[in-house]
């Protein structure tokens, strides 16, 4: 597939987005792992989440979906999980391969995680070092890659591990394998990340504490189900806040979004561009904060992003690379080096993109200046990178000629329904078999 987008008008409108991903796949795991039934509303039905209902099904668990974003999930408790039949497929999903990873090294039985060509492309060395420093057995391509065969019955004990690199899925990991350990673990963050699976964990009755940048999670711990309401997703709010700002002369509220504030980077980034994005009606749904976004259309401007925000913002860069090429000046991001060994390389590809549509792209190891400038039209490649699709796709709105993305159909992994709420909004985007 591949989206053709128009220079288009975004309309005054009030939209809602899919699901936080974070949020869906932990509650999944967690009420699969608790005892009771965990009842979850605004689940997103996107095929990353549903990889993950169906691991949890192979391995016994009744999952009940009422329809796409409600689900009964009737946990089995710590020792319940059975063995499935064959290696769990977890497709594109880096969250569910490295959370998974500490939830299977606590089973009695062998497992094998495997998924598709990009994910058995994707390093996971960082898990699987915490793992067998925690007593874990784990065998890897000779380039850490997947599938991971993890092996079963294998007596976990607590460690104090400080994460070499700052990764929310590599600390969720540890925590994840902590729940089946003997004795306390401690995880230190070298600087803060999204902290989803701390605030479930708490809402599941687990005995955590977290102080600063330390996280102490007891071993041995039952898990009591719990209602979960699943906020709307940042990272997919960030398509239409980009869209927005990008415009002229255009207003948007973008309801009930989650702003855990440790997920707000990309707000702090783009208000520092001079991006007109207020915060209104502040609320918490269950464990998580969240607010209606009022989203008007702003002139950007460029300079130098806050490295600090760097792991606040980690998955929205590729929308934060468009807002800066579209900015008057140069931006410049450095310590984003994460970006190389997501889905695809998000460096080298939003810099690929990027000056295809005419805009100059500095390339480093671990950084980038952009060069703003006017968007021309043209073919780009997302490299089957559904946050690089759909960045790119938002450039073609205010492209000076039309922009053909190539290779989106991965947007289905987080964002279902992208098309069609662009659409509503006045961006003037189709859908086309690729050649």
């Amino acid at each position: 597939m591949d989206f053709r987008v128009e220079p288009s008008t975004i309309q005054n409108a009030e939209v809602d987005v899919p699901g936080d991903k974070s949020v869906s796949h932990r509650a999944l795991m967690l009420g699969s792992i608790a005892t009771g039934t965990t009842e979850i509303s605004g689940f997103l039905a996107g095929e990353d989440c549903l990889a993950t209902l169906q691991a949890y099904r192979d391995m016994g668990v009744a999952i009940t979906q009422h329809d796409a974003t409600r689900l009964s999930v009737h946990g089995v408790g710590a020792a319940g999980l059975r063995e499935p039949a064959g290696p769990l497929d977890l497709g594109n999903s880096g969250t569910a391969m490295r959370l998974m990873a500490g939830v299977m090294a606590g089973q009695g039985f062998d497992s094998v995680l495997t998924g598709d060509e990009s994910l058995t492309g994707r390093p996971m060395q960082r898990v699987i070092a915490p793992l067998t420093e925690m007593g874990a057995a784990i065998e890897s391509d000779c380039d850490g890659t997947p599938p991971l065969q993890i092996a079963g019955g294998l007596r976990l004990h607590g460690i104090d591990y400080e994460l070499p690199i700052a990764s929310a899925q590599v600390k969720s990991c540890i925590l994840l394998a902590a729940l089946f350990a003997d004795g306390p673990s401690r995880v230190l963050e070298p600087a803060v990340t999204r902290d989803h699976t701390e605030r479930m964990l708490r809402a599941f009755g687990a005995d955590i504490v977290v102080d600063g940048r330390t996280i102490t999670l007891q071993g041995r711990q039952q898990l009591q189900a719990c209602p979960i309401d699943v906020p709307a997703d940042l990272s997919s709010a960030a398509f239409v806040i980009l869209a927005v700002l990008l415009s002229k002369d255009a207003s948007v509220l973008i309801r009930n979004v989650g702003v855990n504030p440790t997920r707000t980077g990309v707000i702090d980034i783009l208000q520092a561009m001079g991006g007109d994005i207020s915060l209104q009606n502040p609320r918490s749904l269950g464990e998580e904060p969240i607010a209606d976004l009022r989203v008007r259309s702003s002139a950007l401007s460029g300079g130098e992003v806050d490295p600090t925000l760097v792991s606040l913002a980690i998955d929205e860069f590729p929308v934060i690379f468009v807002a800066a090429a579209a900015a008057s000046g140069n931006t410049s991001f450095s310590g984003i080096g994460e970006l190389r060994v997501k889905e695809s390389d998000r460096i080298a590809a939003m810099a690929a993109g990027l000056r295809v549509l005419g805009i100059t792209v500095e390339e480093f190891d671990d950084g980038a200046i952009v060069h703003g400038g006017q968007f021309s039209g043209g073919e780009v490649d997302s490299f089957g990178d559904h946050r690089i699709a759909m960045s790119l796709a938002i450039a073609g709105t205010v492209a000076s000629s039309p922009v053909t993305v190539r290779n989106v159909a991965g947007v289905n992994t987080s964002f279902p329904g992208f098309v069609e709420l662009m659409s509503n909004l006045g961006v003037r985007i189709g859908v086309e078999s690729a050649p």
